[in-house]
């Protein structure tokens, strides 16, 4: 609020801290992004940005005004990865955060505005991805993991009902009968958490599914043999359920 202050009667909080303040990131601390109508000078402590904020693009959040979600969003576009569009939008749309304008009025009206490109191809990509909200940052990066090395997306967060139980599984490709956990300790830190994970894997088993576990760590040590492992894996299943 005070940097909105200190930025003029139209100044509107924005990008980043925008974003922050709506949940749909992670605050990382550094400059307040303030959106204003006039050139003004940023500082340390302030990043302004120079464009107008129509009405129906602005408002409150915690009664600091704000770029609207969408807005927000739109803003970003120009700066982040596609990936972290995708999981700004999942993010709202998990939150209920709708706007008077939809991400494609934004599109439409500012067609050739930086952001726009990738925003489309954000909201393509969500057309094509199977539906559930990526529960982490694990699960957030191993979407695009997944297609860097072309291989299919799996259900994230799904559900399953081997042997009359009820099992909620990272990720999950059902006709290859194959789940892959993404382990962080924040999940799995506890010594009943580690045991309960255990009787789940060892029922997945006896039910049919093959089941792997991945961490944080592996996917940054080891990308390449761990997409080959899991084409593999994938593949291997393929032919069992051909053969069947």
């Amino acid at each position: 609020m005070a940097a909105v202050r200190a930025s003029g009667p139209d100044a509107v909080l924005s990008h980043h801290t925008a974003a922050a303040l709506w949940s749909l990131r992670g605050y990382s601390g550094g400059a307040i992004h303030v959106t204003v109508p006039r050139k003004s000078t940023s500082s340390k402590q302030i990043r302004r940005h120079l464009s107008h904020v129509p009405p129906d693009e602005r408002t409150e959040k915690d009664g600091i005004p704000a770029t609207s979600v969408h807005r927000t969003i739109f803003d970003l576009a120009t700066t982040v990865s596609v990936d972290e569009v995708i999981a700004m939008i999942k993010e709202a749309e998990y939150l209920n955060l709708w706007d008077r304008l939809s991400l494609w009025d934004f599109l439409e009206r500012y067609p050739g505005k930086r952001g726009s490109r990738n925003l489309r191809f954000a909201l393509k990509r969500i057309t094509e991805e199977p539906s559930s909200r990526k529960r982490s940052k694990l699960e957030e990066r191993f979407a695009p993991f997944l297609r860097r090395y072309h291989l299919p997306l799996p259900r994230f967060n799904d559900w399953i009902f081997p042997g009359g139980n009820r099992y909620r599984v990272d990720c999950h490709w059902p006709q290859r009968r194959l789940i892959v956990e993404l382990d962080g300790w924040q999940g799995h830190s506890s010594r009943s958490a580690f045991q309960d994970d255990r009787a789940r894997d060892r029922a997945l088993k006896v039910a049919g599914y093959s089941v792997i576990h991945l961490t944080w760590a592996q996917l940054d040590s080891e990308p390449a043999q761990i997409a080959a492992d899991l084409r593999e894996l994938l593949g291997r299943a393929a032919s069992t359920s051909t053969s069947h």
